[in-house]
């Protein structure tokens, strides 16, 4: 049995695959591939099938979203470590070599991200994941190479190894041990943040995510839900509130969720102001939605959360109000 196992989670995205399964194939000889798929109704079962005969099919009986669809087909993969990676990513040549290194040299790593750059203008980090994520005391999410929509450009500033706190489910690698022990993604999520949430909880139970520089892969992004799309509105700001829930100390949590409320309606009234109802309606569902679904939670044992899980007190207040556009000029708290 190979070491790596790639699952690729599909849906209606046969173009997509037509574009990049054939790199993946090529540059991952030392995995098995798998092409997960989440109840498509193109013909994307029959193309890889026809094409690659080397990739396995695991079919979904209908569209989990990421979480679940993730969950119930790596319930089928037993390979050592997993590679959860979207089918807009191009890979490159010997990109997992590093992550291996990475994963033997340390056995105290259960997940790492390799370097995420655009496809569509590839001297730049990309959105989603960039050089690997953190949070801010209020749960704002943001990424060396990438502060809210503000992208760096890639002069080997981050070609390093380190510890940082999310990986992005664009690229995802992470021991299959640890994903079993950790139960998986919540599946409550659907999609969105389910990756942070997943790494928040492998830090409070003292498990290391890492970034790898030495690894680079091209995301294309917002190839399933762009950002023009209230769905991924709410879907974010709904997820954002269920993860604060989840994973802060039960001592902080109630005045950091009030704060992060307060800044949602900031955003909400943003929205308005920019022509956009649609997405500050997405914001007010989101918020009856977290109410609605706290009650699922009630039981979680939280009292091993840590409490030093932020780099930066208040990434907004950085960005907008002091005008720190790059990770460098951000004051790392802890």
């Amino acid at each position: 049995m190979k070491d790596f196992a790639i699952v690729i989670l599909n849906w209606n995205g046969k173009n997509l695959l037509k574009k990049f399964l054939p790199f993946l194939v090529e540059y991952s000889s030392d995995a098995t591939i798998y092409l997960a798929d989440n109840d498509s109704k193109d013909d994307s079962i029959s193309y890889v099938k026809e094409n690659f005969s080397t990739v396995k099919i695991i079919k979904n009986q209908e569209n989990f979203g990421f979480a679940k669809g993730y969950n119930e087909a790596l319930k089928q993969v037993s390979e050592k470590y997993l590679c959860l990676i979207n089918s807009d990513i191009e890979v490159t040549e010997n990109w997992l070599t590093p992550i291996k290194e990475l994963f033997e040299t340390n056995l105290e790593i259960g997940i790492i991200q390799p370097k995420i750059l655009d496809y569509k203008n590839k001297t730049k980090f990309e959105y989603a994941g960039a050089a690997g994520g953190f949070i801010d005391k209020l749960g704002f999410p943001f990424c060396r190479g990438r502060i809210f929509d503000s992208l760096e450009t890639d002069e080997n500033q981050f070609n390093d190894e380190t510890r940082i706190f999310w990986a992005s489910g664009a690229c995802f690698f992470i021991r299959n041990q640890v994903f079993k022990n950790l139960n998986g993604f919540d599946e409550n999520f659907f999609a969105h943040q389910e990756e942070i949430d997943l790494c928040w909880r492998a830090y409070n139970q003292n498990i290391q995510v890492y970034y790898c520089g030495k690894s680079t892969v091209y995301h294309v992004g917002g190839a399933t839900l762009d950002a023009s799309n209230p769905k991924k509105t709410f879907l974010n700001y709904r997820n954002s509130l269920l993860m604060l829930y989840k994973n802060l100390p039960k001592k902080r949590r109630f005045c950091i969720i009030f704060k992060r409320l307060c800044y949602d309606g900031i955003s909400g009234v943003r929205l308005m102001l920019q022509l956009k109802p649609l997405h500050c309606f997405a914001i007010v569902r989101s918020h009856f939605a977290f109410y609605g679904m706290i009650s699922k939670y009630k039981q979680l044992d939280n009292s091993n959360n840590k409490s030093d899980y932020f780099y930066t007190n208040d990434i907004v207040k950085s960005y907008f109000v002091k005008k720190k556009k790059t990770f460098n000029e951000i004051k790392k708290i802890r």
